[in-house]
């Protein structure tokens, strides 16, 4: 038999999107949704839990095919929405457990032991979760803004030694004051930054710093310096917001982006090792 027979006769595999409890309304939120490669959702059980789970092609989400969709961004995004799509419908009507992006198990029967084995530390979990959703928190630091404010202030005090000077010393100049907008905006990047959990401590339960954004992830003006997510009571959110009114006001070549509210994603853990799952995150590891 060759690889492409061995292809054509491999069952589908079984796609994990959440883990919730048993009962809590989750197979009617879900009714009539599809989630990746269009499969229809169901749950599986075992005790009190259940995962959320479509059946997938194992051609695409075997080894080679997984590996594929994480290289190819196209792919990758379309898989990130369908994944993030069922995780927000489920989180509407139950505390779920997000799962990693493309955690993949061969068969619904390995997803039942993953949910047995992990059951105590799942039930733990959602406890905790219950009633929570996740705040995302990023600062950038833009010197081309703050070097904009900078010549449109001294524009406006009128032309100086600027209309005097030789070509050369302008240029110097115009030098050192990209050098300095380009430390400044860092700086006071920072300093917001760290102000932040400052501002929200009274407000949050839970606190986890991801890297930096770059690239496509980042497409906005300026360079994320920072990226926080925040797990918070759902009835404080007005108030976590309110916290971080103005933060960045008058403050060139800074800004601040709060995201969310999200299911948990960042207070989740991912499925533990040696239990039969395939993984890839956003960043195309695999686990």
């Amino acid at each position: 038999m060759n690889s492409t027979d061995v292809r054509a006769v491999a069952p589908p595999m079984s796609y994990v999107y959440a883990v919730g409890r048993a009962g809590e309304s989750l197979d009617s939120a879900l009714s009539g949704r599809t989630g990746a490669h269009g499969g229809a959702l169901r749950t599986v059980r075992a005790g009190d839990l259940v995962a959320l789970v479509s059946s997938v092609p194992h051609d695409a989400f075997g080894t080679e095919g997984l590996r594929a969709q994480m290289e190819d961004i196209k792919q990758l995004e379309v898989l990130a929405r369908a994944h993030h799509c069922v995780v927000e419908a489920a989180y509407e009507s139950a505390t779920v457990l997000p799962m990693r992006l493309a955690t993949v198990y061969l068969d619904d029967a390995r997803v039942t032991e993953m949910l047995v084995e992990r059951a105590v530390e799942f039930g733990d979990l959602l406890s905790r979760l219950e009633g929570h959703v996740e705040l995302g928190v990023k600062v950038y630091a833009d010197p081309r803004e703050a070097a904009a404010v900078s010549e449109a202030a001294r524009t406006a005090t009128g032309p100086g030694d600027a209309a005097v000077t030789s070509p050369g010393r302008a240029y110097l100049r115009q030098r050192r004051e990209q050098r300095r907008n380009h430390r400044d905006a860092y700086q006071a990047a920072g300093a917001v930054a760290a102000e932040v959990p400052v501002r929200v401590g009274a407000t949050v339960r839970a606190r986890l710093a991801h890297r930096p954004q770059q690239g496509d992830l980042a497409p906005g003006a300026g360079e994320n310096i920072a990226n926080e997510a925040y797990l918070v009571e759902a009835s404080r959110v007005a108030e976590f917001h309110a916290a971080l009114a103005g933060l960045a006001d008058g403050v060139p070549g800074v800004r601040v982006e709060i995201t969310g509210p999200w299911a948990p994603y960042s207070f989740a853990t991912p499925p533990a090792e040696g239990t039969g799952a395939r993984s890839g995150g956003e960043d195309g590891g695999r686990r």
